[in-house]
């Protein structure tokens, strides 16, 4: 379902899972809806790929609570080393 997963950025800190649900639920059925706290940005997942490219065209660079929210496909996790403590490079 990776495909389906949109990327929202430039979220007002005060946007809430509900305020997405409901912007994106215009463009198809909405699955789920995970707002980072603190950082300004969530995840939205529709039910289908079509429904967020649907939703990705009509709402990227629209206004969300003061804010123009940039919308993109969610790109999976990176895999990234993990750092030990221990670590005397630095």
């Amino acid at each position: 379902m990776q495909d389906s997963k949109l990327y929202v950025g430039n979220l007002n800190y005060s946007t809430s899972n509900e305020k997405l649900q409901n912007v994106f639920g215009a463009h198809g059925t909405v699955l789920k809806v995970n707002i980072m706290e603190g950082k300004g940005f969530g995840f939205v997942e529709m039910s289908t790929v079509e429904e967020a490219d649907a939703a990705k065209q009509a709402l990227n660079g629209t206004e969300l609570d003061g804010r123009n929210i940039k919308v993109d496909k969610a790109r999976p996790p990176a895999d990234r080393p993990r750092r030990s403590y221990n670590d005397n490079r630095y």
